[in-house]
């Protein structure tokens, strides 16, 4: 059964990640908009320093603050994306093939397509091989999405036909029918249904993947998926702050029997992903406003809370720099300078290298999606297609 490690360790200060302060492009005169595009599309300083930190030359990803030196299938899913990002094909094939080997067991084609396993790493004999052969939704999504991305931007079919299997085994293997609801998708095929109880997580239903799944995919359940995702998501979310895990009993929504209802490390990536959705999709707005309590808090206390009750919306500590970088895009989608401006202060501290102190993670992941993201590398269109700078802004 799943477990995620506890990111408190990620309060530690990280690696360098290229800070290019970037107003809102819509509000941008001609020549700050051609000043940013310049920007975007430059070297990505941020993306080489975390390949320098945290990829081994093999195509591996570590998590060094982790007892393990754990891999998991969530960090190559993120890398990939990243890669394409920065049109690093070399870094992305890297990291597919040490997925497809080391994860998958070789079975990683369009023709015998398996889940990668979740977590690698170093066993207690000593020895190094997968530590938990269950799969992570989430991951897989992100992998699968990665690849028909990769295939379009990259003009490959290969990419292409790998992302369509890895979505149907997703379709096959990790969504379930919830009576009277419809489809869900699973945490993992394995250990999240007992009786009755079937456990879930909001974090792992990213809306720009979902769309641009129903779209290439579209004979599969993603855009049910997508509506069912935002219901679920207002549901579990009463005060406006989304918990790490839920569940589902007896035909409705209910408190995760395991966790409680507490939102911090998993759940910080809702308003990430509700941050990245393109405007022009219907559901974004929505699932923005159902947010707004983090929204409030942050103006409250001045930085987000990193435990935070779904039910009461009682709140306890102060979020790392991971969260900041997660909630950048979620202030610029919302159209609040303020917190948006709170978020570029931190996040400057991922810059700083401070001695005895070693780059974290999920710091370094989720600086990525939001400096990436507000620093105008990629945005996704209504159809959750990627628009890398490098196709539009830089040709």
């Amino acid at each position: 059964m799943r477990f995620r490690i506890d990111r408190r360790t990620s309060l530690a200060l990280a690696f360098g990640i290229g800070m290019a302060a970037s107003a809102n492009l819509a509000g941008l005169s001609g020549t700050a908009q051609a000043a940013q595009n310049g920007a975007a599309c430059g070297d990505w300083s941020a993306w080489r320093s975390f390949v320098a930190r945290f990829v081994q030359a093999d195509g591996r990803v570590i998590d060094y603050s982790t007892p393990t030196q754990q891999t998991t299938s969530e960090g190559q899913s993120y890398a990939l994306f990243f890669a394409l990002v920065a049109n690093d094909r070399a870094t992305f094939d890297k990291l597919l093939g040490w997925t497809r080997a080391n994860l998958a067991g070789n079975q990683f084609d369009a023709q015998n397509v398996r889940l990668p396993a979740w977590q690698w790493g170093r066993k207690p004999d000593g020895s190094y091989g997968v530590l938990d052969a269950n799969s992570a939704s989430d991951s897989d999504l992100w992998i699968a999405y990665d690849l028909l991305q990769a295939g379009r931007l990259w003009h490959d079919s290969g990419y292409t036909q790998l992302g369509v299997a890895l979505a149907e085994r997703i379709a096959r293997d990790e969504i379930v029918n919830l009576p009277g609801f419809g489809p869900m998708l699973l945490p993992g095929p394995q250990g999240f249904r007992t009786g009755n109880v079937t456990r879930l997580n909001p974090s792992y239903l990213p809306l720009p993947v979902l769309r641009a799944l129903s779209h290439e995919v579209p004979d599969g359940p993603w855009a049910k998926l997508a509506d069912n995702a935002y219901q679920f998501v207002k549901t579990v979310s009463p005060q406006g702050f989304a918990p790490d895990w839920a569940a589902w009993k007896s035909g409705q929504f209910v408190v995760d029997p395991k966790n409680g209802d507490v939102g911090s490390y998993d759940a910080i990536r809702v308003y990430l992903w509700a941050g990245l959705a393109s405007p022009a999709d219907p559901l974004a707005k929505p699932w923005l406003a159902t947010l707004g309590g983090m929204r409030a808090k942050v103006a409250q206390n001045g930085f987000p809370p990193e435990k935070v009750s779904s039910t009461t919306g009682a709140s306890s500590g102060e979020g790392p720099l991971s969260y900041w970088g997660a909630l950048a895009p979620y202030f610029k989608a919302l159209g609040d300078e303020h917190g948006l401006g709170l978020a570029r202060t931190r996040l400057a501290a991922l810059d700083a290298n401070v001695p005895g102190r070693e780059p974290v993670y999920y710091d370094g992941v989720l600086g990525l999606f939001g400096m990436g993201f507000i620093e105008g590398r990629y945005h996704f269109d209504e159809a959750g297609r990627l628009v890398p700078a490098w196709r539009t802004a830089c040709d």
